[in-house]
Order: structure tokens, then sequence, then C-alpha cells
């Protein structure tokens, strides 16, 4: 009796992962039947966005369902990513996540969650590079310019970012190690909220991602000191890199990317990696990355992932350097 019983209870337990096994696949080959939401931990009009929501729209046409945009802005970046690494493994929420989140894994001493345990890396969508930029009534044009005011003014000169840990926090504190200046640092919930403020002038300067920037650039509501890539980009032929600005070896990326929720089936993130990668090669998609200096994703998932860990070892050490620390 107890063989048969134990043979029973086996027979229940296999079927019952058949029967789990079958509906994940069953939930892959048919998805999406609904709506797919993209968590944006910050506030709309950001440098996230401004992938984010036209990868959103040419994604609604492919999947034939809409993908909306929900933005959760708040402490860095690490309150929406909290909210998503909650949300149930469907296939039906992914999170739009950037550098910043690399960044956070080592700056901040507490966090409810975690890229490794809560996340699986998708796909990159775009890396753009930092970019120094003024309120064109600071009398600054220069780098050079820049140092010697700092040194001359400790503490005066203020620069914004989108938060506490985010890629412009670190990009101004690394900035201040390497030259010796003493910057304020002005937190805000989101690259949208701080350029209003630079625009206004209650900012000075901000070490912002090229992403938001581009455009105040052109149409010269902001002056922009020098690009922080390697090389210099072609949307702006004439914007030297900091490096040949008088800081060499200064270079800093911003890039934004999209993660699954941990327990995501995987055939639903390869079907999401691919149309990502469908989508870079459309002329909607590469003008818009191109007007904004930015290279295109569509990265294969284990490239991804493996850049994700090099951005987390890379950033630890600018942390450790800079002695930054945040408490939630």
């Amino acid at each position: 009796m107890r063989r048969l019983a134990a043979l029973a209870l086996s027979a229940l337990a296999l079927s019952a992962t058949a029967f789990v096994m079958t509906a994940t696949v069953a939930t892959a080959q048919s998805w999406p039947t609904k709506p797919v939401k993209f968590i944006n931990p910050f506030p709309a009009g950001g440098g996230t966005d401004a992938f984010a929501r036209p990868l959103a729209a040419r994604l609604s046409i492919t999947l034939g369902q809409q993908v909306i945009i929900e933005n959760l802005g708040g402490a860095g970046g690490t309150l929406g990513a909290g909210i998503a690494a909650k949300a149930a493994p469907d296939g039906y929420t992914f999170f739009v996540g950037a550098v910043h989140h690399t960044i956070a894994e080592t700056l901040y001493t507490k966090l409810n969650h975690s890229l490794e345990r809560d996340f699986v890396p998708v796909t990159m969508i775009a890396v753009v590079p930092n970019v120094i930029v003024v309120n064109p009534n600071v009398p600054i044009r220069s780098v050079k310019e820049l140092i010697a005011y700092a040194k001359a003014n400790p503490g005066k000169l203020n620069f914004g970012s989108a938060g506490n840990g985010t890629s412009h926090h670190l990009a101004g504190e690394l900035f201040k190690t390497m030259t010796g200046t003493d910057l304020t640092h002005i937190p805000y919930k989101g690259a949208g909220p701080m350029m209003q403020d630079l625009l206004g002038g209650q900012v000075d300067l901000a070490f912002d991602g090229m992403g938001t920037s581009a455009s105040q650039i052109k149409s010269g509501k902001l002056r922009a000191l020098a690009v922080a890539s390697h090389a210099r980009v072609p949307a702006f032929p004439d914007l030297p890199t900091v490096s040949e600005a008088g800081v060499p070896g200064y270079e800093v990326l911003t890039w934004y990317a999209l993660w699954a929720v941990k327990g995501t089936p995987q055939n639903v993130i390869d079907r999401m990696q691919a149309e990502v990668a469908k989508a870079m090669e459309t002329k909607e998609i590469r003008d818009v990355w191109a007007a904004q200096s930015a290279t295109l994703g569509g990265w294969p998932q284990a490239q991804f992932a493996e850049f994700v860990q090099s951005e987390i070892a890379k950033w630890a050490k600018v942390v450790k350097t800079s002695g930054a620390k945040i408490d939630l």
C-alpha cells in the first residue's frame, strides 16, 4: 500500500510538473495576448523616456499589442526598480533600467531588490555619451575655464543630476576627483525635472546624458563644453571630448536597457530581444537614435548580461574611490 501511495504521489508530482511546463510553453507561444508594460523608474521627459517611448511605439506594431510606458520615478531610479522586481513573471511586465542601476548595486547600503536576484537581462536599448553642459548665463565656455573657476570658487558652482546614485551624479563625482575641484551636487527625481531647472538657471551645469541634452544644445538653450566619450560624436563634430579638453582618461557613458522579471519564460525573453533587434533596423528608430548621438541596441542576451556584470564592477571602483554612499 505504501509503495502504491508513493507511486501515486510521484505520478501526481510528474503530472503537475508537466502541466506547469505545458502552460509555460503555451504562454510563450501565444504571447502577447494583452498589453505589455515597460516600467520606467524615472519621470517622463528624461533620457530613459527619450528612447523607451519610440521603441514602445514600434514594438506595439510588431507585437500586435500595445506596449505601455509606466513612469515610477524616485530614489535615483531604485523605487521603480523595486516595484518592477515584485511584478508577476508572466511576460507582461518589463523593466527599462539604465547604467544607474548597476551603480546602485554598490552605492546604496540597502536595496530591496537586486539586478542579479530579481531580474534577467534581455537586451541593450541605447548607449549615449555624457556631455558637460552649462546654462548660457554661466560665464564658462570650456572645460579648462570650468576647472579654473571651480578652483577659484570652491563649492560655488552646482551641478544637477537625475538623482543620487545616477550616472550623472557619479560622473560629477569622478570629474571632481580627477580635477581636484569642489562642485555642489543637487539631486532631482529624474533628468526631466533637473533639465527644467538647468534651463531656468537654478542649476549651473550638468554631466548629462546626450539623450536629454542634444536638442537643448542644438537650440542654443544650453552650452556644451565637452562630450565624455573616447571620441567625438557625429552630431556635434566640433565639440571636443573631455580628454581633449584637459582631463585625460575621463569617460562616462549613459546606457538604457531592458530587463525581464526573474522567472519570465525564456521563449518570451527571446521573442522580446528579437523584436527589439528588429526595431533597431527600422529607419524611424535609427533616425531618433542618431539625433541623440546614440549607439543602437538590440544586443544578444548573453552579450548584454556580460556587459552588465562588467559595469557593476567598474562602478563599484568609482563608488569606492569617491567615498559616496546612500542609505535608503
